[in-house]
């Protein structure tokens, strides 16, 4: 099923997020940029029982270490062969 939604331009992508998933993505992997960190979005992903394959982000005074670079390149080539589909 096609599922969409509708935001004020000023709300991030990921607000939206509960709004989208349904419980049929139960076991499917979750590919989401940054802005998918942070806890309500992985209580969500987890509410829906999916394999969280977020990107991590850094912080002021604590980088990314280089393994986490390495798995957010191999996370994001998936990303991207999805992302330019719609672009």
């Amino acid at each position: 099923m096609l599922r969409f939604t509708i935001t004020f331009g000023a709300t991030s992508w990921s607000q939206a997020l509960d709004d989208l998933l349904e419980k049929e993505d139960a076991g499917q992997d979750f590919f989401g940029d940054s802005a998918y960190t942070g806890k309500e979005q992985e209580k969500v992903i987890e509410k829906y029982e999916m394999n969280n394959k977020t990107n991590e982000k850094g912080y002021r005074n604590k980088p990314l270490t280089e393994e986490q670079k390495a798995n957010n390149r191999e996370k994001s080539k998936t990303r991207a062969r999805v992302e330019h589909v719609f672009t």
